[in-house]
């Protein structure tokens, strides 16, 4: 299912860079991107810590077990929609342009600096995962920490907010609403512990800002001289395996 839906959001990219080729061939001076401040890394490097923290303070693990069974209580049946919901900010934030509701930056930027935060993202989870050896709630495995679900949520929340907040704040409050149950569900579906959410929150939006800072450097390897070119980089990331689609018109 997740193959299926990776394939459409890259079939909807595609659809969308030549729905964009007509409007980013008029010259557009660059938007400022975000640049570096120690104040936009305290709270995802709190979020953080308290997940890392979580993995050995005993207060915090019994607060885990004790949100755990406050939530299966009520549980009936499990509710796949975070399998969904997790890439619904960052499809939007590119879906959006397609729309023709410009954002800071251009389809082919967004996309840039979509494919750096998940590459960031997806190397962050996929490293914690293999060296806390966090069992998950429900048994299934020792990879519990953090929950790449809820990153791959707050990355493309943050991305939304950051390309659109100037348009309307509603985009960005919308997809942290996303990204927010995207967690909840994963601790509903009994996949994670709260500290693994919260880890996955702050890594999900420290991955998009180092996206931003990195920008200007990383989009000199992609920007071709050619007028007439359009590139572009899809990423996907499955929960094991980080990539991304190329994507080009000439």
């Amino acid at each position: 299912m997740k193959k299926k839906l990776i394939l459409v959001l890259f079939l909807v990219a595609t659809l969308s860079l030549n729905a964009q080729t007509v409007k980013d061939s008029i010259k557009v001076e660059p938007k400022p991107q975000l640049k570096f401040n120690f104040k936009q890394v305290i709270i995802p490097a709190v979020c953080i810590g308290y997940g890392v923290w979580g993995l050995e303070n005993h207060n915090i693990q019994l607060f885990n077990n004790e949100i755990r069974e406050e939530v299966i209580e009520d549980i009936d049946g499990k509710l796949t929609i975070d399998d969904f919901s997790q890439y619904t900010p960052a499809a939007t934030a590119l879906g959006l342009s397609a729309l023709g509701i410009k954002g800071k930056n251009t389809f082919k930027d967004k996309a840039i600096i979509l494919s750096t935060s998940y590459i960031i993202m997806g190397l962050a989870v996929n490293v914690l995962k293999k060296t806390s050896s966090s069992e998950r709630p429900d048994g299934s495995g020792n990879n519990s920490f953090p929950s790449g679900h809820t990153a791959t949520a707050f990355m493309g929340a943050e991305l939304l907010y950051q390309e659109y907040k100037d348009v309307s704040v509603w985009y960005g409050i919308s997809g942290y609403v996303v990204a927010a149950g995207t967690g909840a569900f994963r601790i509903y579906n009994n996949k994670h512990w709260l500290s693994d959410v919260v880890a996955g929150a702050g890594i999900g939006i420290l991955s998009t800002k180092a996206a931003y800072w990195l920008f200007p450097m990383v989009n000199k390897l992609f920007t071709k001289k050619e007028k007439d070119s359009r590139t572009s980089f899809v990423p996907f990331y499955d929960g094991r395996t980080v990539g991304f689609g190329y994507v080009s018109q000439f």
